[in-house]
């Protein structure tokens, strides 16, 4: 059996039952599993974890993104979460018995379905990225779905599949191959959005933080606090508590606590592992992990 995640996201956080349909397109295939799904209202978002084999995952994909598009309109979107698509971005991440090129592969198929069949303009980015300005998702969503309307006309940014005009209602969508991605959010104690936008610039590799973290910092009003949301896009050479701990530092500067976190979607065993060892200054692996070592029975008794 081959396997691969996918992590698609939608531009809606607050109709849970426009979520719910999209959510129910993946449930009709065999072979696919949705292992989790959220909501966030001040995002806007919506974000789902999904797990099977390729060319059912890949229908799934095509059949979520067809609802989403039927179903929500940018032009009556907002949240702080930046977008361009009513399904905004869907990864595809190798699982099991699956190459990363094969995931490419893959995300090509998806997209020039996306495109063809939808009328959406694709982009391709991360491996699959067909120009090196596409790999990081942040450069094709610059703008958002507002700014798209002329960016699009630039050569530069031609789609890789679909026409060359934005989706009126439901923008464009980028569809990539990639590795294991930790979207972490932190929350901060203060209603002040500039102390989050400078943590965030602190942390993030693109204005000389940590490597592998990208960040924004956003208010959320309802709750009358900010918030720094990352992105962790390789948590075995940026570990998450080396992320916390620095979020921590900067934010006593300001001297504003840290409320909260949490955890979007679903994130590696290794990465849960990682963290507790460092808080419990211990050495943890798999193995001491009953969960784990009864997997390894199961996984060994099924292919007998």
């Amino acid at each position: 059996m081959k396997l691969v995640e996918s992590v698609p996201n939608f531009s809606e956080g607050r109709r849970k039952e426009v979520v719910e349909k999209i959510v129910a397109e993946a449930k009709k295939y065999d072979r696919v599993w949705v292992l989790d799904w959220s909501m966030d209202a001040d995002h806007n978002r919506s974000v789902v974890t999904l797990v099977g084999e390729p060319e059912n995952l890949i229908n799934a994909l095509f059949d979520m993104t067809k609802k989403a598009v039927e179903l929500i309109d940018l032009r009556n979107h907002t949240g702080q979460h930046p977008r361009m698509g009513a399904a905004d971005v869907i990864p595809l991440v190798p699982l099991y018995n699956v190459t990363m090129d094969e995931c490419v592969q893959y995300s090509k198929i998806l997209g020039k379905r996306i495109g063809e069949e939808l009328g959406v303009p694709v982009y391709l980015y991360e491996k699959s990225a067909t120009h090196p300005e596409r790999e990081n998702l942040a450069n094709i969503r610059r703008g958002e779905f507002e700014g798209f309307f002329e960016k699009i006309k630039d050569p530069m940014w031609k789609p890789d599949f679909g026409p060359d005009r934005v989706h009126p209602s439901a923008g464009v969508t980028a569809v990539g191959a990639r590795e294991f991605l930790i979207a972490f959010n932190v929350n901060l104690g203060t209603g002040d959005v500039s102390v989050a936008e400078k943590i965030a610039r602190a942390i993030r590799f693109s204005s000389g933080g940590l490597r592998y973290v990208k960040a924004i910092g956003i208010e959320l009003k309802e709750k009358g606090i900010v918030q720094v949301s990352i992105n962790v896009t390789n948590h075995k050479k940026t570990p998450l508590y080396r992320v916390f701990e620095m979020i921590k530092m900067e934010a006593e500067r300001y001297g504003v606590p840290v409320l909260s976190s949490e955890i979007v979607g679903l994130f590696p065993l290794d990465s849960l592992l990682q963290t507790v060892s460092y808080y419990l200054r211990t050495n943890l692996n798999s193995k001491k992990v009953i969960e784990s070592n009864l997997l390894d029975i199961l996984v060994k008794e099924t292919e007998k």
